[in-house]
């Protein structure tokens, strides 16, 4: 009679053996070495069941006016779902954005909202890219 029992397995990508009832380690945050400026590293939280569920609320309203106003045609309505399409952004980065190594902005410590009132726009649009990534997002989501 064969029994059931945890045996030894692969460690995913190391070739290293993991004993049966080891721990996984996992990091609730994810560290990115940016592109656009090297040297700086940004932090941001992983998505889990919770932060989704709680993203998805606070996005929902805001996106659905979005799409509504990209379908008009007049110009207003054209220009504030951009607005609220970079609204939308702003969330993501307030949400997701634990921390910015590497970067002072006008000699304080870079923040989201360092970033959001004063910092490098192209650095701002990197990490919000990066949490939208992050997310799951398609491409086509990630311009919204």
């Amino acid at each position: 009679m064969k029994f059931l029992s945890r045996s030894d397995r692969k460690k995913e990508g190391s070739g290293q053996t993991v004993k049966a009832g080891t721990p996984v380690s996992y990091e609730s945050v994810l560290t990115i070495e940016s592109k656009i400026m090297p040297g700086v590293k940004f932090i941001v939280n992983r998505i889990s069941f919770g932060r989704r569920m709680e993203l998805s609320r606070r996005v929902r309203e805001i996106t659905q006016k979005v799409e509504f106003l990209e379908a008009g045609n007049e110009l207003d309505e054209k220009i504030e779902a951009g607005i609220l399409a970079q609204q939308v952004d702003a969330m993501y980065l307030r949400w997701a954005l634990v921390a910015v190594d590497g970067l002072e902005i006008d000699g304080e410590p870079a923040t989201a909202e360092h970033l959001l009132e004063r910092g490098p726009d192209d650095l701002a649009r990197e990490i919000v890219g990066a949490i939208k990534e992050q997310c799951g997002l398609s491409q086509a989501e990630r311009k919204n």
